[in-house]
């Protein structure tokens, strides 16, 4: 069955290719079917649409959406959503604004320490204030020989308690999760895998996850180790829950992760996207993909 990949990120949030780049890169590798997923933006999906008629595959309108579930910062990704609804437009209006005062903040707190243009330098990373992330920083920290790694940016000046770290008013799990089902579109609990929590927190956040309307979980992504593969394979079925896949891919801030490649969904799981009613033959090598817009 060809690749469909069902995250994925471009130049309008962290990524590093264009969405014409990254739909070309993806029909290259043999994905049939790409979401583009953008932290907290829709804006390149239109852009990605065109590109993915040219190449020949489907392009499913998507998104990642910063939440909080009590003190965590956890990503729920919408498939297939209308990236005109006024409430998702809204939700997504709100999260950026808060972004793009948190890199100003985040900016101020690293001149603070003795740096200097560090807003500007981000900015021309980003190219839209209000798509600054993180990793920006992290790259800015890194080209500008102030940290070895853009990991190290993290440990050193970025992540939690660190001297640069901003907190940021994300929206809630429940009011993400209601943007994205107002918006016909299906919530993905993104890697639940990566969060630092106890396999016990986990369950009562795809608790929380679940009661407030979520479909699915991603179980398959580039960095997942198997053990937890099958773990999530495990919860995804004895709850109901759809499984989702996608490698996640950056680019070059994540230079190892490549376009359709990541663990296959294990036996059992009910994939996500027949929850559109794709038939599972519907992306064999002699059929054009359908176009879903």
């Amino acid at each position: 069955m060809p690749a469909i990949d069902l995250h994925s990120h471009s130049r309008y949030s962290d990524g590093s290719l264009s969405p014409t780049e990254l739909v070309a890169l993806a029909a290259k590798a043999g994905v049939k079917a790409l979401a583009l997923t953008d932290h907290d933006s829709v804006s390149g999906v239109p852009e990605a649409q065109e590109a993915a008629l040219e190449h020949g595959i489907t392009l499913i309108p998507g998104v990642e959406i910063s939440a909080s579930w009590g003190v965590h910062n956890v990503h729920i990704i919408g498939l297939q959503v209308d990236i005109h609804h006024p409430v998702l437009v809204a939700g997504l209006a709100q999260q950026a604004g808060a972004r793009a005062r948190r890199a100003i903040a985040i900016a101020e707190r690293l001149e603070a320490l003795g740096m200097t243009g560090v807003y500007e330098g981000v900015l021309a990373l980003a190219r839209d204030p209000e798509s600054i992330s993180r990793t920006h920083f992290g790259q800015w920290l890194y080209t500008n020989g102030h940290v070895t790694t853009v990991q190290q940016g993290f440990d050193r000046y970025l992540g939690p308690r660190k001297p640069a770290s901003v907190p940021m008013p994300w929206a809630s799990l429940e009011d993400t999760v209601s943007w994205i089902l107002q918006a016909g579109g299906v919530p993905v609990l993104a890697h639940p895998g990566r969060y630092p929590l106890s396999r016990t927190k986990m369950r009562e956040m795809m608790t929380a996850f679940q009661d407030a309307g979520g479909l699915a979980i991603e179980v398959a992504t580039a960095t997942e180790k198997p053990d937890m593969v099958q773990y999530l394979a495990q919860l995804a079925q004895q709850r109901g829950l759809a499984a989702s896949q996608g490698s996640d891919y950056h680019g070059k801030p994540a230079p190892w992760i490549a376009l359709g490649r990541f663990p296959k969904l294990p036996k059992g799981c009910e994939p996500v996207w027949q929850r559109w009613g794709w038939a599972a033959d519907a992306f064999s090598s002699e059929q054009a993909a359908p176009q879903l817009v």
